[in-house]
C-alpha cells in the first residue's frame, strides 16, 4: 500500500504537471497569436493607411517648421530677378514689334517717351527683394501653411485602403482585452505575460520528467521484488498515458518569422516599422492532425487519419496491451490480439518516427527562414530594414520525446519479466497458436 500511495503521489504530481503545462501552454500560444495579428504586416508595412499617417505627419512637420534661412532666400531673390528681368525684356520686345494700326503706334509711341528699359531694371533689385520680404511674413508663411495643409488633407482623402477600419476594431478588441491604452503598453504587456509563462512552461516539463524518474528510480530499487512488478509496471504504463497525452496536446513546434525594424528617411526624417510579423504558426501534434484534416485535400485527410492512427490511436493501443499482458487472466493475457499489441506492435508504432520528423521539419524550416530573412535585411542609407528568427521547438516537443524513451524502456521491462516461455514473442499465425 505504501508503494501504490508513493507512486499515486508522483502519479497526481505527473498529472497536475501535464495539465498546468497543457493549460499555459494553450495560453501563450493564443497570446503570440494575438501579437501576431495586432503587429501583422498586413497592417503595417502592406498598409496604404499606415504610409500615409507617417507620410502625412512627416511632411505635416516640415510645413510647420519651415522657413527659408538667409542663403535661401538670397536664391530665391535671384531667382524672383531673374524673371522680373525676363518678363521686362518680353514686354519691351513686344511693344517695339512694327506696328501697323494707328492705336498700336500710339503706344509705342508713348512707353519709348516716358517709360525708360534702364530704369525698370533698376527697379527690379528693390521688387524682388520687397516681395521675398512679404512672402517671409508671419501672415504670408500662415496662408501658405494652410494651403499645403489642405493639399495635403486631399491627398491623404484620396490616398486609402480598407485596413484601417478593420485595424481600429482589431487594436480597440485586443487592448480591451489586456487592459492597455495604447500599442507600447501592449507590447510591454505581452512582454512581460510570455517572459513569465516560457520560464514556468519549461519547470511544468521538468517537474513531469522528475516524476517519470523517480518512477524509474523506484522500479530500480524494487527490481527484485517480483512480487511488486505488476504493480510498478502498471503504474508506470499510467505514467506513460499522462506524458502522451500532455506530449500530443501541448505545443510541440513553433514558427516565427519577423522584420524587427524598418527604417526609411523621408526629409533627413525617420519613418520606423518595428515587430512586423511575416508569419506565425504554433502546433501540436493534435493540432497539426486537425489541421490535416480539416484541409479539402484527400491526400491531406489521409496523411491526418495515418498520424492518427499511427501516432496517437496505436500507441495508446499499445499501453493497453501492455497493461492487459500484466494484470489480465492468463487467458485473456495470452490472446492473440493482446501479446500482438503487447509485443509485435511496435514496428507500426510510428511515435519515434515523429520525434525525428519534427526534428528535421524545423532544421529544415528553420534553414529556409533564416536563408529567406537575410535576403530582406538591407543598409542602404535611406533604407535599413533588420529580420528575425524566433522559431523554435517547444517544451511539448520535450515531453513527447519523454514519452518516446520511457515507452521503449517499457518495452524492455516488459520483456524481462515475462515468463521465460512467454520471451519469444508470438505470431499471428497457426503454427504458434498454444493448444
Amino acid at each position: 500500500m505504501l508503494l501504490i500511495a508513493g507512486l499515486g503521489i508522483l502519479l497526481c504530481g505527473e498529472s497536475y504537471f501535464g495539465y498546468r503545462l497543457h493549460t499555459i501552454s494553450a495560453e501563450q500560444e493564443q497570446i503570440k497569436e494575438d501579437y501576431s495579428v495586432v503587429n501583422s504586416i498586413t497592417f503595417g508595412i502592406f498598409s496604404v493607411d499606415q504610409w500615409r499617417e507617417k507620410i502625412s505627419a512627416v511632411v505635416g512637420q516640415q510645413v510647420n517648421g519651415f522657413s527659408m534661412t538667409a542663403k535661401q532666400k538670397a536664391a530665391l531673390q535671384a531667382q524672383v530677378t531673374d524673371q522680373l528681368n525676363g518678363l521686362i525684356n518680353k514686354t519691351v520686345a513686344q511693344i517695339n514689334k512694327p506696328q501697323k494700326s494707328l492705336g498700336g503706334k500710339l503706344k509705342k509711341l508713348a512707353f519709348n517717351s516716358f517709360v525708360d528699359e534702364d530704369e525698370l531694371h533698376a527697379l527690379v533689385p528693390v521688387f524682388s527683394k520687397t516681395i521675398i520680404t512679404k512672402i517671409n511674413s508671419p501672415a504670408s508663411k500662415r496662408r501658405l501653411k494652410r494651403i499645403a495643409n489642405s493639399k495635403m488633407d486631399q491627398l491623404e482623402d484620396q490616398t486609402y485602403d480598407k485596413t484601417e477600419i478593420a485595424k481600429n476594431a482589431m487594436t480597440r478588441q485586443m487592448f480591451a482585452k489586456y487592459q492597455v491604452s495604447n500599442a507600447s503598453a501592449f507590447d510591454q504587456s505581452v512582454k512581460n505575460k510570455l517572459r513569465a509563462i516560457n520560464n514556468l512552461t519549461y519547470h511544468y516539463a521538468y517537474a513531469m520528467m522528475a516524476c517519470v524518474l523517480c518512477a524509474l528510480v523506484l522500479w530500480f530499487i524494487l527490481r527484485k521484488k517480483t512480487g511488486l512488478q505488476t504493480t510498478l509496471f502498471i503504474m508506470s504504463l499510467l505514467f506513460a498515458l499522462v506524458l502522451l497525452a500532455s506530449g500530443i496536446t501541448t505545443t510541440i513546434i513553433e514558427v516565427d518569422a519577423r522584420i524587427q525594424t524598418l527604417n526609411f528617411k523621408l526629409f533627413d526624417e525617420n519613418i520606423a516599422f518595428t515587430n512586423q510579423v511575416l508569419f506565425f504558426q504554433s502546433k501540436s501534434i493534435l493540432g497539426i492532425i486537425e489541421t490535416l484534416m480539416k484541409q479539402p485535400k484527400p491526400d491531406s485527410i489521409l496523411v491526418g487519419a495515418l498520424l492518427m492512427l499511427f501516432v496517437i490511436a496505436l500507441p495508446v493501443l499499445r499501453l493497453l496491451g501492455k497493461g492487459l499482458h500484466v494484470w489480465g487472466s492468463d487467458r485473456f493475457a495470452e490472446s492473440k490480439v493482446v501479446r500482438y499489441l503487447a509485443f509485435e506492435s511496435g514496428k507500426w508504432d510510428m511515435s519515434d518516427v515523429m520525434v525525428v520528423g519534427v526534428a528535421m521539419t524545423y532544421i529544415g524550416l528553420n534553414g529556409i527562414l533564416k536563408s529567406q530573412l537575410s535576403n530582406l535585411n538591407m543598409d542602404t542609407g535611406p533604407l535599413k530594414t533588420v529580420t528575425e528568427n524566433n522559431s523554435s521547438l517547444q517544451p511539448g516537443y520535450l515531453i513527447f520525446v519523454g514519452y518516446v524513451i520511457f515507452a521503449m524502456v517499457l518495452s524492455y521491462i516488459l520483456k524481462r519479466i515475462a515468463k521465460p516461455e512467454e520471451k519469444k514473442p508470438q505470431v499471428l499465425d497457426e503454427e504458434n497458436v498454444p493448444t
